[in-house]
């Protein structure tokens, strides 16, 4: 694979993000502003950081998966984040960096597992 981390980061967010406001559409709120306020708690840096971590300790990431995790979490970027340091970050770009490898690739089945695995966590 030789895409831009990045490139990949910025196509996964977008996903990541689709998947959250369908699932909070799907929850049943109808209002713009509160879809909106609650869409953050998912989407933020943190958040982001944390779930990934959880991945990873419980072993839920292929070999091929933490690969693609290591490389964007360890690709040189002169962004500095406003609202968490630099690691957090990181990490927060390595899990939207595996989603838009996934998206890229086609394989879909995984990103609803992995999901599936985000979103039963923070519920």
């Amino acid at each position: 694979m030789n895409k831009n981390m990045l490139v990949l980061a910025y196509l996964g967010d977008s996903i990541y993000e689709t998947y959250i406001r369908k699932y909070l559409i799907d929850k049943g709120i109808s209002k713009v502003n509160t879809l909106q306020s609650e869409a953050i708690k998912y989407v933020s840096a943190k958040g982001q950081a944390s779930i990934l971590k959880d991945m990873i300790d419980n072993n839920f990431l292929t070999l091929e998966e933490m690969n693609i995790v290591k490389c964007a979490r360890n690709h040189k970027n002169n962004h500095k984040p406003k609202n968490c340091d630099i690691q957090t970050y990181k990490y927060a770009t390595g899990l939207e960096a595996l989603i838009g490898y996934l998206y890229y690739e086609n394989n879909i089945d995984r990103i609803d597992e992995i999901m599936d695995y985000i979103l039963n966590k923070i519920v």
